[in-house]
């Protein structure tokens, strides 16, 4: 089986000082995750790779470079779901984990159950060799600097990259057909200490079955949560004659006419075949093409 590999960086109003650094993060993430699918790797692997550089580039809204909520810290959530399986692993916010992506795989690797949060997330995650880090090692200093301007005046969007987006995510098929698909995120910006959006929720951020595909969705969490967009465009892949792309339109399509919100998502069906969609003004992603080349767009 040809492996596939689809990833985004959130779908926003992405300003133009911002394309050229989210487009060569998107590239960078595809590498990461391309290198271990063509040499015949697993797809939990790939897609860790592939979001652990995502999570590591202050540009997108995952680890360092998170919105800080309302009292300047980082929380971070973040999901991983196997399409063989409908196992999920999730975590939520987190403060202390740089790459939460690592800390989703515990859970779904080592957990009896399937989402874990907070302190108690962490500890699971330290107890399975993710390494902890210092809160403050998660705050960059763009978001530091947009943080200390809503604090003093009033919380505004201009005074962030990307308001209420920046999500990141992917989607992997490997050779052996192991179908895995991902999402991280820091939320939204001076959100409420112990919000919780739609990324790490199965279903709303992220869906995997291998009978459809894989979907990881960005966009205003309250919205997607909504319409429980992964799931909707991972069911709207059943029906004979669906494409990627159609699908994923109609789940947009979905998130405004009754969500009210917007939003994107990316695709990949059991076959692995690309999609996305999205009614913001940007949306950055990229994928590998059928020649084993790739293509990013912002």
């Amino acid at each position: 089986m040809q492996p596939s590999l689809i990833i985004h960086g959130g779908a926003w109003d992405i300003p133009d000082d911002a394309v050229d650094a989210c487009k060569s993060g998107c590239l960078s993430a595809l590498r990461a995750g391309w290198k271990i699918l063509k040499s015949g790797g697993h797809a939990l692997d790939a897609i860790e790779a592939a979001i652990i550089v995502l999570e590591d580039d202050p540009v997108f809204d995952s680890g360092f470079g998170s919105h800080l909520t309302m009292d300047g810290r980082v929380e971070c959530d973040a999901i991983v779901m196997d399409a063989a399986t409908l196992r999920a692993g999730a975590v939520a916010g987190l403060r202390r984990v740089k790459n939460p992506i690592q800390a989703a795989r515990a859970v779904l690797e080592k957990c009896p159950h399937m989402m874990l949060i907070s302190e108690g997330a962490e500890h699971f995650a330290a107890a399975h060799g993710v390494q902890l880090c210092d809160p403050r090692d998660l705050i960059s200093p763009a978001e530091r600097e947009a943080w200390l301007r809503c604090s003093k005046d009033s919380h505004a969007a201009q005074n962030h990259r990307g308001h209420e987006q920046g999500t990141v995510g992917a989607v992997a098929l490997d050779g052996h057909g192991r179908l895995f698909a991902a999402t991280s995120t820091g939320g939204t910006c001076c959100k409420l200490p112990g919000r919780v959006g739609d990324s790490p929720l199965i279903g709303c951020g992220c869906y995997a079955d291998r009978e459809t595909g894989g979907v990881s969705s960005t966009g205003y969490g309250e919205a997607i949560m909504r319409v429980v967009m992964a799931k909707t465009a991972a069911d709207f892949l059943r029906p004979a004659g669906s494409t990627p792309a159609r699908a994923a339109q109609a789940a947009v399509e979905l998130l405004a006419n009754r969500g009210h919100g917007t939003g994107g998502l990316i695709v990949l069906d059991k076959n692995g075949k690309p999609g996305f969609a999205f009614n913001t003004p940007r949306m950055a992603l990229g994928y590998v093409n059928e020649e084993s080349s790739f293509f990013a767009s912002v």
